[in-house]
């Protein structure tokens, strides 16, 4: 293709930012009308017993890790790439919502496959590989095995700390000097397994580093309005900080709606291990920016900031994410509106970004998007949006059957 669809979206550059305000506002008042509860939760109920009954016809031919469909079949790979977490994951939400062994036999044989990434020093993704897989196998089975694999992967997790930044690089080889002093908003997730480590071990040093991390990220990501890039860039030996930059955004200035979503689920967990107020205060200024640039649909665009955001391709996930930490910001605030919002994100996805309507498809949500610039993955399933679609309903309908998979208390 000689013209590239970042080349096409630039030409509308002008005109999508006057329809982006204007939906901005649109969105903005939408959210002030009440949600009605009971058939919210019809929906949600449906929506999970779908994805249930979707992992039910296919999670028993399932012998990899899915990473996102082609033609609405899972491809996958062998080692769990960085989303492999994501696949026990899910069966441990289907065992805890439907109460099938099944599910519960599936996810330790998933999970066990993932038992050689726990020394792998050549990723930031171990958070994502072992919290909901191990953390969520020891936690419901109370296996050591599991949570010692998960401490190993939290020990392999700190040797990609940056003293002199203070940041977790995010990609490459300890030995290879090409993106060490990179750091992705996506990190932010990987922090619990960290405070996971220490609460496990008693030694202070893995939450120490998730504090630190989360602190630069706070610092240099957040900007004036609350909007955040994917990535940032440092100085990998003085620690100095270059600047903002991307991969999966738009542009370096761009606001790549999964890295906002990422931010605010990970700032308001990393809130509730600490109790430290300024990452709540940072976790509803990205929450507040997001919202204010959701449409009237309740489907995040892959990035607000792209020249024709809102009409662009959407990404599901985002949504499903971001509606996750919005239950935990509403309990952490006391602000019902958060809940609201998330309800209206869940409802909307459930009604409109399911795979009902297909035959042929192996993944319960559609519409999502992997990496846009790429064009790789534009509208397909991917296995987080599906985790986290199940995630956010059962934070609905069910919320100490998520507490005892990934532990929803404070400090």
């Amino acid at each position: 293709m000689s013209v590239t669809r970042r080349t096409l979206l630039t030409t509308a550059a002008g005109a999508a930012v006057a329809v982006s305000a204007s939906t901005s506002t649109t969105a903005s008042a939408g959210t002030s009308t009440a949600v009605d509860q009971a058939s919210v939760t019809r929906t949600l109920r449906q929506a999970a017993d779908y994805a249930v009954a979707k992992l039910r016809a296919v999670a028993p031919g399932v012998t990899a890790f899915p990473t996102g469909t082609k033609f609405e079949k899972w491809a996958y790979s062998q080692n769990g790439d960085w989303v492999g977490g994501f696949w026990p994951g899910q069966l441990w939400l289907a065992y805890l919502h439907s109460g099938d062994e099944q599910f519960k036999t599936l996810a330790l044989a998933s999970a066990d496959k993932l038992a050689p990434r726990q020394f792998d020093t050549g990723t930031h993704d171990l958070g994502f590989l072992f919290y909901p897989s191990w953390v969520t196998a020891w936690r419901l089975t109370g296996d050591e095995k599991w949570k010692a694999g998960a401490v190993q992967a939290a020990a392999s997790l700190i040797k990609r700390f940056n003293p002199a930044g203070k940041f977790i690089r995010a990609w490459g080889a300890l030995t290879d000097p090409k993106d060490a002093g990179r750091v992705i908003m996506d990190t932010m997730m990987n922090l619990d397994l960290l405070a996971f480590a220490s609460k496990q071990t008693g030694d202070s040093q893995y939450l120490d580093i998730a504090i630190a991390h989360a602190k630069t990220a706070q610092r240099t990501f957040v900007r004036p309005d609350g909007s955040t890039p994917h990535v940032f860039d440092f100085d990998p030996v003085t620690g100095a900080p270059i600047g903002q930059n991307t991969v999966q955004g738009y542009s370096p200035t761009s606001c790549w709606s999964r890295g906002q979503a990422w931010g605010i689920y990970g700032f308001t967990t990393i809130y509730r291990r600490t109790g430290d107020q300024e990452f709540l205060t940072t976790a509803r200024r990205l929450a507040d920016y997001a919202l204010s640039r959701l449409t009237p649909d309740h489907v995040p665009v892959w990035d607000y900031l792209a020249p024709q955001a809102p009409n662009d391709a959407k990404d599901a996930s985002a949504g499903v994410i971001m509606a996750c930490g919005l239950l935990d910001l509403a309990e952490q605030t006391r602000r019902p509106q958060y809940r609201d919002s998330a309800l209206r994100i869940l409802d909307a996805t459930s009604r409109t970004c399911l795979t009902t309507k297909s035959a042929r498809a192996e993944a319960a949500v559609a519409r999502c998007t992997r990496n846009r610039p790429a064009e790789d993955g534009v509208e397909i399933s991917l296995p987080y949006a599906d985790y986290y679609l199940l995630e956010g309903i059962l934070r609905v309908l069910d919320r100490a059957a998520v507490d005892r998979a990934v532990d929803l208390s404070s400090r």
